[in-house]
């Protein structure tokens, strides 16, 4: 069907613009029209490729203007016109953070730690908070940065070495691992974040509190529960209480957000316990959950076919890991979903080898062809390295 203009059009269903190739023959056709229709156009002819110059500059001015028509909503800009939308939500795009971890700090009453370092096992530095107070219970929980940029990991127990020390102070040690650092936010997480930023203000609490730990920088990953039953439920969550599970972010800042959303007399659990003070001065002790992460292990199974190398074979591993990654908190790992990135969801290096066998496990010796389950307070994770390929012959 010809075109009648070379412009996009704006109606109920959003913007539009013609293709390069209408362009283009909407240009011949006026040409033709002006000149007579013996006139010759193709593309090895100089007025053919004149006008397909032409048709390019309006394609590519069209493509402009819907660009900036998208950018006007958070849910199709890109890059710096997001960041700019998701403001008008109180929220930015997260730059890149470091690692960081919740410690435990054990020290007389009193006692003022100023600008505190520990070390991990391997040596790495970790930064507390400027500031840190050894409450009257002897001990209190803070969380550390990693001073080496990037992910950087620390096992559960391996933070226990004071690099700096205090008079008062007599211990540390970290109940869970590190929350390993994240790169900037991509667009699809941050239009994922502002999607739940819009609950802050909401009327229903739990969505609230997911709201207001969502923004808290450093927080990368986040699930909530809530047990309105008058029974322990089966995750272990006390009646009439709510638990979060949440990766990254200052424990403290999660805490407070916790504190300040959930409404009068619910409870809260978790492993990670964090005293807070409301606008009153009240003392309030404040439970959550940090994800405790299952490292998953991969085996496929690959017949190869013309065209595969072992670089392709790299391609499968990673797309394998990155899957798995993606997961969410308390997310089961489906091994009929992971054909998916084991075939390289249908690219054409996908159609080099036959996927004809892929099993999955905690560990390599656990292995099987079934899903493996993630408890509520869990999350999956998987590296390039846990995936091996079994090359059929």
């Amino acid at each position: 069907m010809a075109i009648i203009t070379t412009a996009p059009t704006i109606d109920a269903t959003g913007i539009r613009a013609p293709s390069y190739g209408d362009v283009l023959d909407f240009l011949k056709t006026a040409y033709r029209g002006i000149y007579g229709d013996d006139v010759y156009l193709a593309a090895d002819s100089q007025d053919g490729q004149l006008l397909a110059i032409f048709a390019r500059a309006i394609h590519d001015a069209n493509a402009t203007a819907v660009a900036v028509y998208r950018s006007f909503s958070p849910a199709t800009a890109t890059g710096a016109a997001l960041s700019a939308n998701v403001r008008l939500n109180g929220i930015a795009r997260a730059a890149a953070s470091a690692s960081s971890v919740d410690l435990t700090l054990v020290g007389q009453a009193g006692t003022i730690i100023s600008s505190g370092v520990v070390e991990d096992a391997a040596g790495g530095r970790w930064s507390l908070p400027a500031l840190v107070a050894i409450p009257s219970s002897g001990q209190v929980v803070v969380t550390a940065t990693a001073q080496t940029p990037g992910a950087v990991s620390a096992s559960a127990g391996s933070v226990n070495k004071i690099a700096t020390p205090t008079r008062g102070w007599q211990s540390v040690t970290n109940a869970s691992a590190a929350a390993e650092g994240a790169p900037v936010e991509t667009d699809a997480a941050l239009r994922a974040r502002q999607a739940i930023s819009v609950a802050l203000p909401s009327r229903t609490v739990l969505e609230g509190i997911i709201g207001a730990v969502a923004t808290i920088d450093g927080v990368t990953r986040y699930r909530a529960y809530e047990n309105d039953t008058a029974e322990t439920d089966e995750n272990g969550i006390p009646s009439h209480s709510l638990a979060l599970v949440v990766e990254g972010g200052d424990a403290v800042a999660v805490a407070s957000a916790i504190e300040a959303k959930k409404s009068l007399g619910a409870g809260t659990a978790g492993t990670t316990i964090v005293t807070v003070k409301d606008s009153y001065g009240i003392a309030h002790k404040i439970r959550f959950y940090r994800p405790t992460i299952v490292n998953i292990a991969v085996t496929v199974t690959l017949t190869p076919l013309t065209g595969y190398t072992a670089l392709i074979g790299e391609e499968v591993k990673a797309a394998i890991a990155q899957h798995i990654n993606a997961l969410g908190i308390g997310q089961k790992v489906m091994q009929t979903r992971l054909f998916v990135p084991a075939n390289l969801s249908g690219a054409a290096d996908g159609q080099t080898y036959e996927v004809t066998g892929l099993t999955l496990g905690r560990t390599v010796s656990t292995q099987s062809g079934s899903d493996v389950a993630i408890a509520f307070n869990e999350a999956a994770a998987c590296g390039a390295d846990d995936v091996t390929l079994l090359i059929a012959s």
